[in-house]
């Protein structure tokens, strides 16, 4: 969650009057405090579409779940299912590191929760982080006395850094990202973001060019470091491709079949067009459709049956016969296993301008990876698959049907892909155990 200094902006430009850096936090903490009834409508709202939305409020205005008082607590937030997936290499060195404390990782989003349940079972502690009003965080922090914190990606909520730095608690900023636009929208308040990222006792960036642009802004030149992109620390099933080929050979072992991940409004509709041309090459094909979030899955299956597809929901457990064109995934924590099962992958939010999702679960599984022109969120990782062609652009939905159409009558040029994509995540990885060494480079020469 960016913190939303637009609506600042948007009240220094109809009120053009001096204002100094104490007052502009004041600012924004007096509009997120007043902002409390709106926080709780939207989770009202958002409820009917995901009913854990109306689950463990308190949690969202500072309760935490009870610790071990006899051991230290180290914090991880991870705001949703992509942060939860990169910090859990980091978490596995930190249990190594520091056997005698306990892990405590947070996330803002119901999915998020979910996922920490699937991959740390109860190995940790969870909770939602609080909203960013200080009465919440003195009360989370009261709490939970977390000897540090992690931060994962771009999490900058200024009275969390300040209160926390405040009470000597060091944070550690890990596989934080800056975009260029990013980086002008936070400049409108240079001295703001400066001390707020200085609350910060290190920023471990993806590239250099995050580190310049955090630089830029004002952070400790010391502080920041580039370390590489945790998300290449991919750990997947061992049993994957065992799960997958039994599922082939229900499907049919020589069936095409093309997935579309983590997709959004507007854009399965442009996958099922994509779909017809394909099958007039490709009469068999399987077309596996994964929204990205849960609570469009039954409004994305009406479009599918409304399209004149026959379709199967995941959640059903039937197996897919050959009848069946579409299979809609309306279950959590399986895409992995249908990632392996496909011949091609489509990764969505790509095709609409949401700024697209990450290509390295599907390339990890040696998968011919499609992405759409919108990838701005994944910018650096998705443009080095793309130069290496480990990955291509597909700018709309005829672009989408002729390149899969290609793909599909070539199993070398998917397979060479595919090894392209496990080459560059090989050279990749290493950036979770230089995050390791900084933290503690840092704690034994700060502590």
């Amino acid at each position: 969650m960016f913190v939303s200094y637009d609506i600042i902006g948007l009240l220094l430009v109809q009120h053009p009057l001096p204002i100094d850096e104490f007052n502009l936090k004041l600012l924004y903490t007096t509009l997120f405090t007043l902002s409390i009834p709106l926080l709780i409508l939207r989770l009202f709202w958002r409820g009917f579409r995901a009913p854990a939305y109306w689950q463990r409020w308190p949690e969202r205005f500072g309760s935490s779940p009870k610790l071990d008082s006899s051991k230290p607590v180290i914090w991880i937030h991870a705001v949703s299912v992509g942060e939860v997936e990169a910090c859990r290499p980091v978490a596995i060195a930190l249990r190594q590191q520091y056997p005698n404390h306990q892990l405590l990782i947070t996330t803002m989003t119901p999915t998020g929760s979910s996922r920490v349940k699937a991959v740390f079972s109860d190995k940790v502690a969870h909770c939602y982080l609080p909203y960013d009003i200080p009465f919440a965080i003195k009360r989370f922090l009261n709490n939970t006395q977390p000897t540090f914190g992690i931060i994962m990606e771009t999490e900058i909520w200024p009275n969390l850094l300040s209160i926390s730095h405040q009470r000597n608690i060091p944070l550690f900023l890990a596989n934080a990202r800056m975009s260029e636009r990013s980086a002008k929208g936070y400049a409108r308040f240079a001295h703001f973001i400066k001390d707020t990222l200085q609350n910060l006792s290190v920023i471990a960036a993806q590239s250099a060019d995050d580190k310049r642009r955090f630089q830029s802004l004002g952070a400790d030149s010391k502080s920041v470091h580039a370390i590489g992109n945790l998300k290449y620390e991919i750990n997947l099933a061992a049993s994957l491709s065992e799960q997958a080929s039994s599922m082939r050979a229900i499907w049919g072992i020589n069936r095409p079949v093309l997935i579309a991940a983590s997709t959004h409004e507007g854009e399965e509709e442009m996958v099922l067009n994509a779909s017809r041309q394909i099958r007039s090459k490709h009469p068999e094909l399987l077309l596996i459709i994964v929204p990205r979030h849960p609570e469009r899955f039954d409004r994305v299956a009406a479009l599918a049956h409304k399209s004149g597809f026959t379709t199967l929901r995941r959640s059903e457990m039937k197996p897919c016969p050959s009848d069946i064109q579409v299979l809609l995934v309306d279950t959590m924590g399986e895409l992995p296993l249908f990632y392996a099962a496909s011949d091609v992958a489509f990764v969505g939010g790509s095709l609409v301008p949401h700024g697209g999702h990450n290509v390295l679960e599907p390339a990890a599984l040696g998968r011919a990876v499609l992405t759409g022109p919108h990838f701005f969120n994944f910018n650096e990782i998705t443009q080095q698959f793309l130069a290496a062609e480990a990955a291509l652009k597909v700018n709309d939905t005829r672009a989408l049907a002729d390149i899969t159409i290609d793909l599909l009558n070539n199993p070398q040029k998917r397979a060479d892909m595919g090894e392209e994509g496990l080459k560059l995540i090989s050279k990749s990885q290493g950036a979770s155990d230089r995050l390791v060494n900084l933290i503690k480079y840092h704690l034994s020469h700060n502590g």
